[in-house]
C-alpha cells in the first residue's frame, strides 16, 4: 500500500491516523463483509456495536469481534477513553483465493473460488465539535450522560420521588365542589 486508504480521512502523511485492527484471511467474500462495514462507518462505537448485535449476517460476528479488538487496541495502547470512539474508517480488502474444481459432465471441471478478505477497523477520538453535538442530542432525548450504573439508577430514582411528589400535591389540592345545573329536556323530564 503506497499511501492512505482513500475512505480513511487522513491525507496527510506521516500523522496518525487512529488506532487499527486488522483480521487477515477472513474466509468470506470482501463484497459481503463491505455491506456490514457500510453500515457501521462514521458510527460511534456504542452505536455500531447495536447495529451488529442486530444483524443476521455471518460477516456481522466477524466484525463485531474486530470492533471490540480495536476498541480494545485504543484503550490499552493509546490511552483513549472508549466511550469517545467514533469508527473513522472501516474496508474489507480482497485476499487470497483458492481455487478447487468440481466435475462436470463429459470430462469437464467448474472451477469453485474460495474466496477470503482482509478487514481493516480505525478508530479514533471524535473531534471537540462533534462531542459537543453529540451531547446535545443527549440532552435532548431527556438522557443523563452517566458513565456508572450506580449514577443511573439514582437519577432514576430521583425522577420517580419528583413524579411521586408532583402526583400527591395535585392529590392534595382542594376540590371544589360546584352545583352541577340540571337539565331539563322538552318532555319536561329532569336528569
Amino acid at each position: 500500500m503506497t499511501g492512505p486508504k482513500l475512505n480513511e480521512k487522513n491525507r496527510i502523511a506521516g500523522s496518525s491516523s487512529g488506532t487499527r485492527a486488522r483480521a487477515m484471511n477472513v474466509r468470506m467474500s470482501a463484497s459481503k463483509v463491505r455491506v456490514v462495514l457500510n453500515l457501521i462507518r462514521d458510527a460511534d462505537v456504542k452505536s455500531a456495536d447495536n447495529t451488529l448485535v442486530l444483524l443476521q449476517r455471518d460477516s456481522a460476528h466477524d466484525v463485531r469481534k474486530l470492533l471490540a479488538s480495536a476498541v480494545a487496541n485504543a484503550v490499552n495502547n493509546d490511552s483513549k477513553d472508549a466511550d469517545d470512539l467514533y469508527v473513522k474508517a472501516c474496508f474489507a480488502d480482497e485476499g487470497p483465493t483458492m481455487k478447487r474444481f468440481r466435475p462436470r459432465a463429459k470430462g469437464r471441471a467448474g472451477q469453485i473460488l474460495k474466496r477470503s478478505c482482509h478487514i481493516t477497523i480505525v478508530v479514533d477520538t471524535l473531534t471537540e465539535k462533534a462531542m459537543a453535538s453529540r451531547e446535545q442530542s443527549i440532552e435532548a432525548k431527556g438522557a443523563t450522560k452517566t458513565s456508572s450504573r450506580s449514577a443511573r439508577v439514582a437519577a432514576s430514582r430521583d425522577r420517580v420521588k419528583k413524579s411521586v411528589a408532583t402526583d400527591a400535591a395535585v392529590d392534595s389540592a382542594p376540590v371544589v365542589d360546584e352545583p352541577v345545573a340540571q337539565v331539563s329536556t322538552e318532555s319536561g323530564e329532569e336528569n
